[in-house]
C-alpha cells in the first residue's frame, strides 16, 4: 500500500500577513476564513486531522486546501474553482423561450386575452416547451417565470402609451401656431395697435347633466364635507363650443346639444357680429372634421377675407391655450355638478362664463423678451424669429 502524498505548505512573511488579515476581517465570506486559517495552521506544521478537528471541517476539506496551495497557489486555495457548484437545470436557451413566448399577444397563440399574467404564461410554458425543445420547463414555477421576465427586463403585463406622431407637417403648423402667440406678446410688451382679432377655439363635448336622487347634505359639525347619495340620474349631454379672445381674456361661448358643422357655424357668425368687420378674425383650432367641412367652407366663401383658421397638429391639442381654461372649468366648475335638467346646465355654463369675463384673464403663451429688446424689435423682427425660437415660448 502507497503512502499518502504530504501537500507541505510553506508561507512568505507577506502571505501569513494577508492570511491574517483575512481571518480577523468581519466581513469576509466564512469559507474564505476557513481555508486562511487551514493555511496558517498548515504552515505551522499541524496534521491535516488535527485541523480538520481544529476548525470542524472535513478532513478532505483540508487536504484539498493544502493540494490547490502547492499546486496553484494561494488565491486558488482560497476560492472555488470555476464550473463547480451545481449545474444551472434551466439554460439560457429555456430562458430566451420564455422571453419570446412573453413578447408575442396571448390573442395570436389562441387566447382571448391581449396581455399575459404570469399565471397564463406559465401554463402555455408547460404544454408547449418539450415541443419546442426546451424540456427543462415542464415543471416550471411561476416564480421562475417571473424571475425571467425580470431578468431579462420584459413586463408583458403592463401597457406603456405613447404618441406616435402622424403629422407629416407638424412642425410647420407649431411654427404657424406659435409665431400668432410672438405676434401677440410684441404688441402686448410694445403697445401695438392690433390689426385683427386673434381667438384660441375648441370644443368641449359630452358634458352630463346629472341629477342627484336625494339632496345634498351640507357640511355641519356633525360631518365637515357635503354629503351625496351614491345613486344618480343621467339627463343627457351638451357640448360647449368657445373661445378666448387671446387680448381681452374674454371667453365667448355657445351651447348647444351637437358640436356639428352647423353649430360651428353658428359660432363663427358670433364672432362676426361681435367683432368690427373692418378687423380680421384669427381664430386657432383643432382639425376636427366640422372645421373643414363643405357646409364651413361654404360659409368662409361667402365672408372672404374675414376668417383665418390656424391649424394646429395632429395631437397637438396642447398648443391651443383654450385647453388650460378647460382644464380650469373641469376643475372649478364642473367637478360635481349636480342639476334637475339639461336646461338647468346650460344656464348654469353661461352663468359661469359671465362670472369669468366680470374678471378676464388674459391668457398667454409668453415669448421670454424683456421690454427692452421688445422695443429695439419691430413686427417683422417678429416674423423672422425661427423655430427655436419659439420653442422657448411658456405659459404665463
Amino acid at each position: 500500500m502507497g503512502r499518502a502524498v504530504k501537500y507541505t505548505v510553506v508561507l512568505t512573511d507577506e502571505q501569513k500577513k494577508e492570511l491574517e488579515a483575512i481571518t480577523r476581517k468581519r466581513t469576509e465570506q466564512s469559507q474564505r476564513v476557513i481555508r486562511a486559517r487551514i493555511l496558517l495552521m498548515g504552515s505551522g506544521g499541524m496534521s491535516n486531522t488535527d485541523i480538520a478537528d481544529a476548525l470542524n471541517v472535513n478532513r478532505n476539506t483540508v487536504t484539498l486546501c493544502r493540494r490547490k496551495f502547492c499546486e496553484s497557489g494561494m488565491e486558488s486555495a482560497l476560492t472555488d474553482d470555476k464550473g463547480r457548484g451545481r449545474k444551472p437545470v434551466i439554460t439560457d436557451e429555456d430562458k430566451m423561450y420564455v422571453v419570446n413566448l412573453a413578447c408575442q399577444s396571448p390573442y395570436v397563440l389562441g387566447y382571448a386575452q391581449e396581455l399575459w399574467t404570469l399565471e397564463t404564461l406559465r401554463r402555455y410554458v408547460q404544454a408547449n416547451c418539450v415541443e419546442a425543445g426546451c424540456p427543462n420547463l415542464v415543471n416550471v414555477a411561476k416564480s421562475k417565470i417571473s424571475a425571467i421576465l425580470k431578468e431579462g427586463e420584459i413586463k408583458p403585463h403592463r401597457i406603456k402609451y405613447y404618441l406616435e406622431r402622424r403629422d407629416p407637417d407638424f412642425n410647420d403648423k407649431m411654427e404657424d401656431v406659435l409665431l400668432v402667440y410672438r405676434q401677440l406678446e410684441f404688441e402686448t410688451v410694445t403697445g401695438s395697435e392690433p390689426q385683427d382679432v386673434t381667438v384660441s377655439y375648441d370644443e368641449k363635448p359630452g358634458i352630463q347633466a346629472i341629477a342627484n336622487t336625494a339632496p345634498d347634505l351640507r357640511p355641519s359639525n356633525l360631518h365637515g364635507c357635503v354629503g351625496r347619495d351614491y345613486e344618480y340620474k343621467r339627463l343627457g349631454t351638451l357640448s360647449l363650443l368657445a373661445a378666448i379672445d387671446l387680448r381681452t381674456g374674454e371667453v365667448i361661448p355657445l351651447v348647444r346639444e351637437t358640436h356639428k358643422s352647423s353649430d360651428f357655424i353658428d359660432f363663427l357668425k358670433i364672432l362676426d357680429d361681435k367683432y368690427d368687420e373692418k378687423l380680421k378674425i384669427r381664430i386657432i383650432l383643432d382639425n376636427h372634421s366640422a372645421h373643414t367641412s363643405k357646409e364651413t367652407r361654404e360659409y368662409l366663401s361667402g365672408h372672404p377675407g374675414r376668417f383665418d383658421f390656424i391649424f394646429t397638429p395632429t395631437h397637438g391639442s396642447w398648443l391651443n391655450l383654450i385647453e388650460s381654461f378647460f382644464g380650469k372649468m373641469s376643475r372649478v366648475f364642473l367637478r360635481g355638478i349636480r342639476v334637475q335638467s339639461k336646461e338647468e346646465l346650460e344656464k348654469r355654463i353661461y352663468q359661469y362664463f359671465a362670472e369669468v369675463n366680470a374678471e378676464p384673464v388674459a391668457y398667454r403663451w409668453t415669448y421670454r423678451m424683456n421690454q427692452q429688446d421688445a422695443k429695439e424689435l419691430n413686427l417683422e423682427d417678429v416674423r423672422e424669429l425661427n423655430l427655436e425660437d419659439a420653442k422657448q415660448l411658456s405659459f404665463g
